[in-house]
């Protein structure tokens, strides 16, 4: 399919829809036996800078008779230009429309995306709910964070992909390409089959009813031979797990232009309202041999002029030493600069900012997530005020003058001490940069506090918890910003609003489906996107299909409440969660993985490269 010029002319950034990057993979149609159209619920440049697809088109595409594509969401101006000439959505490699492939896959990185899928589903001509769909439409798969509580989009969504997909994504193409050949395919038949896989989710082979409140009564499988509850999967050893030697790389700018070097997956840090903290274990590390020579390979096929280490904590690493000495070798005579995000203060040393010093002049990040010391061990955050206080007098020695300090506020139990401990906090750090003596003289500090909104999140010890309601979290903001008056100090925020409707579905049943399904006929769409969000237009949608937000988002959910996500083993135990969530209240922090085992379950998947040590027996 080519899009007309004149069309392309008459969009913004006419290089997201055209194809042919470098790099791409085309392959001869005559040798394939089955097409995976890989989407993006997202524009280009958003989508083109995510790690994960990348490395699932290399894994799929690594297969001979496998096919993968790839498809982002269209701006909303080529979205309108596109439905008004009856072009459908297609596929980058080919052109071809994604209606005729195998599979459709979609990403679901975060809750404000689901009418973006629909959107997508919508142009591309495929029925929307998978109950409408016949045995000549492709079978739609969801993976991605969100898939830990699939449940909002369960009646769009004829599969989903619990964990890691590398490995997953190909046994279950291949059990599609058998039943092809065999002569035995069915969508009915597939999909049966397909819940017998490790790691998949079937939504249509389970049966939920609802007590008169709306709460869970009963959630079970249809069939004897479905899994009562589906375990995620997870890579067992990273060093041998699929990493591309090769971008594909993007005709216009995108969000990350750069090499993006997986180091490691999970995190034993164990932060209370953190699900990837939680969801990613176990701890699984690649060898610095091995990421030294993909980052050279990526180099010579890139030619990227920066490297950015990424995992949840990089500083964590337990090689980081290593990972850096080697990289530099190298990176310093092709003038391409290392960039080591998400850095915790209790580990930032002077020889961790030796390696970075020559990477940019603006500023560092840390994350305290609270303000006083009180609620930082209620939420596990394990970081002390020294530490943090530490680390800035370590980045002002080597001459950076702004910092940047991510706050939540929202947290369970905060006061409003823990409130105005966010601009003491900050006004330490200033203090601490005049304490510094080598400090350029007439230049003034930077300190820049973010702060987003709690979000109860499933698989959390705090999925249990109420989130503040609209009022009061903008009641909380406004306060913060009433304790702020040094010039020096810069204070952002998440729109309470945008948190609201991410908190609904991030907690939400089967029953949000018919709200999505309201949206999608109203052309709702890119929510993720503050000119197209409409908090108030949400409001309106849940009112109109008989939805109380409420009862998602603010409400306290009892213990021995049947969760919609309970079909979804994360590997971790929901006693462990209920005992972190104690222990919270109790205000007991727990230590990380590396200082012993609390049990949390997740060794038990396995893992060639964990930090932790397996569970004993009493255990």
């Amino acid at each position: 399919m080519r899009i007309p010029d004149e069309i392309l002319r008459s969009v913004s950034k006419p290089g997201r829809y055209v194809g042919g990057e470098y790099g791409q993979i085309i392959k001869n149609k005559e040798d394939i036996a089955a097409r995976f159209a890989f989407c993006f619920p997202d524009t280009y440049e958003i989508g083109m800078s995510n790690l994960g697809i990348r490395i699932l088109y290399g894994t799929l595409n690594s297969q001979p008779d496998i096919w993968c594509e790839r498809c982002y969401c269209p701006w909303t101006d080529m979205y309108e230009k596109m439905c008004e000439n009856g072009i459908p959505l297609y596929a980058h490699e080919s052109g071809d429309p994604i209606k005729d492939f195998d599979f459709v896959g979609f990403t679901l990185q975060y809750e404000l995306c689901y009418t973006t899928v629909l959107a997508m589903l919508k142009l591309a001509g495929i029925p929307l709910l998978s109950s409408e769909r016949a045995d000549d439409c492709p079978i739609i798969i969801g993976g991605g964070p969100c898939t830990y509580n699939p449940e909002p989009v369960a009646d769009f969504f004829d599969l989903f992909s619990i964990g890691e997909g590398e490995d997953a994504l190909t046994e279950a193409v291949r059990l599609y390409i058998d039943m092809k050949k065999s002569g035995s395919y069915t969508r009915e038949k597939y999909l049966r089959e397909a819940s017998h896989l490790k790691g998949f989710y079937v939504p249509s082979l389970y049966d939920v009813e609802y007590n008169g409140d709306g709460s869970i009564s009963r959630f079970e499988p249809k069939y004897p031979d479905v899994p009562a509850r589906v375990t995620k999967r997870i890579m067992q050893n990273m060093d041998e797990a699929f990493f591309p030697e090769c971008f594909v790389m993007p005709y216009i700018e995108t969000v990350h232009d750069r090499i993006m070097l997986e180091v490691c997956r999970g995190c034993y840090r164990g932060c209370r309202f953190c699900q990837a903290g939680m969801t990613y274990r176990p701890v699984r590390r690649r060898s610095p041999e091995v990421l030294n020579e993909q980052a050279r390979k990526l180099f010579a096929n890139t030619g990227y002029d920066e490297i950015s280490l990424t995992s949840l904590s990089i500083s964590d690493y337990p090689w980081l030493d290593r990972l850096t000495d080697s990289l530099l070798e190298w990176t310093d005579g092709e003038h391409v600069s290392l960039s080591l995000p998400s850095l915790r203060a209790d580990s930032f040393t002077r020889e961790l900012m030796e390696k970075i010093s020559s990477v940019r002049a603006s500023g560092i990040t840390f994350a305290p997530e609270a303000g006083t010391q009180r609620l930082r061990d209620v939420i596990n955050k394990n970081v002390t005020e020294e530490e943090i206080l530490a680390a800035c007098r370590i980045a002002f020695a080597f001459g950076r003058d702004s910092v940047k300090l991510y706050f939540m506020q929202g947290h369970p139990t905060e006061t409003e001490e823990d409130l105005r401990g966010i601009n003491d906090l900050a006004k330490d750090v200033v203090e601490e940069y005049y304490k510094n003596p080598d400090r350029k003289k007439g230049r003034q500090p930077h300190v820049t506090i973010s702060c987003a909104c709690f979000i109860p999140k499933p698989f959390t010890p705090f999925q249990w918890e109420a989130q503040d309601s609209l009022e009061e979290a903008k009641r909380k903001q406004e306060f913060v910003r009433s304790t702020i008056t040094d010039r020096k100090i810069k204070y952002n925020y998440h729109d309470a609003t945008v948190s609201r409707i991410e908190a609904v579905f991030a907690r939400g049943s089967r029953r949000l489906c018919p709200a999505l399904l309201e949206a999608a006929k109203r052309g709702v769409m890119l929510d993720a996107w503050e000119e197209f969000f409409d908090y108030d237009g949400w409001l309106d949608i849940f009112a109109a299909v008989g939805v109380e937000p409420a009862f998602y988002a603010e409400r306290e959910i009892p213990e021995d409440e049947i969760l919609p996500w309970d079909v979804i083993d994360a590997g971790i135990r929901k006693e462990f969660l209920l005992s972190e969530r104690h222990r919270a209240y109790e205000g007991k922090i727990t230590p990380d993985c590396v200082h012993g085992c609390a049990g949390c379950g997740a060794n038990r998947l396995g893992g060639e490269m964990t930090c932790c040590p397996k569970p004993n027996k009493k255990k």
